[in-house]
């Protein structure tokens, strides 16, 4: 497999690639207009897509850089292209992302139903931090609160 590359959101074509593979991939995917509002909040989020040789967007991970943390909201590939370490692949560019901006922590919540995301997380060193209770409206299914510290933070020897 070539190496994949991955970048920002390049614009509309991009866009439909991200919102087609949520429709695959989630029981109440993103709207436009969600989608729409991340993209003109650039100060905190971002997007990125990654690109395979023999499609333009085969996944993609949206999230938030909030003062020193990288908040990881949706990471997703394509049915067609999983099992390959995309995934994971897809996770390891946003933490590096993140030690390069200065977070010392990265955070999501997974379904706890989903189990494949749940082992990627578990194999990246994320931890359980709590719990949402009946966070995911569709089923009222809980959320798992996972973190991991990407970065060791330097402390002012004063305080």
């Amino acid at each position: 497999m070539t190496e994949p590359l991955v970048e920002p959101l390049g614009g509309d074509d991009d866009l439909a690639g991200v919102m087609e593979i949520d429709r695959k991939s989630f029981a109440t995917p993103w709207t436009l207009a969600m989608y729409q509002a991340e993209l003109q909040n650039q100060a905190v989020s971002s997007i990125v897509v990654l690109r395979l040789p023999e499609r333009q967007v085969a996944g993609y991970c949206s999230y938030w850089f909030v003062v020193d943390e990288i908040h990881i909201n949706n990471v997703a590939v394509d049915p067609e292209f999983r099992r390959r370490g995309l995934g994971r692949y897809l996770v390891e560019y946003v933490l590096r992302e993140g030690v390069r901006r200065g977070a010392g922590r990265a955070i999501l919540e997974v379904r706890a139903g989903n189990l494949a995301a749940r082992q990627l997380y578990q194999q990246l060193g994320f931890l359980e931090l709590g719990v949402r209770r009946g966070y995911y409206s569709d089923t009222s299914e809980d959320a798992l609160i996972l973190a991991k510290t990407i970065q060791i933070l330097e402390r002012n020897p004063n305080t």
